[in-house]
């Protein structure tokens, strides 16, 4: 990343810091090779998903502003530049950090330029997944003015939508870290590939289940038709804390799989070399969270919705701490 500096880019680490807690501190654990590569990612990420989330605008207006955004993070990837209708049709009333995050969107693809041609194909090949998945999600999920729940058909749309939005960032973290930083490394690519995805998939789908209860409130539930529908519920009967004993076995199918996924996670880590501590810790950290955070959903009902399901502030101290005591050990 030829010249670059945060310093080209307003509040860049302060943005970053307000609208990720966990991922931040993964971000800036990083080595310098690739830390502004991977932050700069993220941002345009959440920009992009700032736009799809904000439910105050009709869902026209946020496709159509979603698809002009995908058209100019394309364009700077290329090296050029475009011109699309911006903010038009958004709210005027909007929260701070949403509206900072929506003008900062400029300056960030102007970032995005300065970067090498080979760090901004790999950055836009995992951003055109990423908007793609936002674009499913809005399509999917974006009207939820009727008062119905809409929700995935398939477990085969779930993975889709788990790849799409976390799966493909495992991916573009080895694409852009092992040239970086260990080309010599024995671990195959194909290896490092597969388990960053499915480390990825395990980060995501222990979000979905952490915020089963919020989101249908919203209107939305990522629990397949056809998996409630083997336990005779439907989105809608999830909505009663007392259906959690016929949800049971299948939520816990579900936490299986996410645990297997950050297994992955736990072998993605090991093939890194032990001279990666930065990016060795910066994976352990998420994954530690991941687990503690199936711990906790396994202990609570989680459709009663009354009470935030997360892991605090002091316990995530203690999980640096340990994740750093894991990475320190030999191999």
């Amino acid at each position: 990343m030829t010249g670059y500096s945060t310093s080209k880019l307003p509040d860049l680490n302060r943005l970053l810091k307000q609208v990720s807690r966990s991922f931040y501190l993964s971000i800036r654990i990083l080595p310098r090779e690739v830390r502004p590569q991977i932050g700069l990612t993220y941002l345009l990420a959440r920009v992009t998903d700032t736009v799809a989330d904000t439910r105050s605008a009709p869902v026209a207006v946020r496709q159509a502003m979603l698809q002009g955004m995908r058209m100019e993070i394309a364009a700077a990837v290329a090296g050029d530049r475009i011109q699309s209708p911006g903010l038009a049709g958004m709210p005027e009333r909007m929260a701070p950090i949403d509206r900072a995050l929506l003008e900062s969107f400029p300056a960030v693809l102007d970032t995005l330029r300065g970067c090498s041609n080979s760090d901004r194909r790999y950055m836009g090949d995992v951003l055109a997944a990423i908007t793609g998945g936002q674009e499913m999600d809005l399509s999917r999920f974006g009207d939820t003015d009727s008062g119905q729940i809409a929700a995935f058909d398939t477990d085969e749309e779930l993975d889709d939508y788990t790849y799409r939005v976390a799966g493909c960032v495992g991916e573009f973290w080895t694409r852009m870290c092992r040239p970086h930083l260990f080309p010599e490394a024995k671990a195959p690519d194909a290896l490092l590939l597969e388990k960053g995805v499915r480390f990825g998939k395990g980060l995501q789908l222990v979000n979905i289940l952490r915020d089963l209860p919020k989101d249908l409130r919203q209107g939305r539930c990522y629990i397949p038709l056809a998996s409630l529908a083997e336990r005779g519920l439907s989105p809608q009967a999830l909505l009663d804390p007392a259906a959690m004993e016929t949800f049971q076995p299948l939520y816990d199918r579900y936490l299986r799989q996410a645990e297997e996924y950050l297994e992955d996670g736990r072998a993605y880590v090991d093939l890194l070399p032990s001279s990666q501590l930065r990016v060795r810790l910066a994976c352990t950290l998420p994954m530690s969270i991941g687990v503690r955070t199936l711990a906790l959903l396994r202990a609570r009902n989680v459709l009663d919705g009354r009470h935030t399901i997360k892991v605090n502030r002091a316990e995530i101290r203690r999980l640096i701490f340990i994740s750093l005591l894991r990475c320190l050990r030999p191999k």
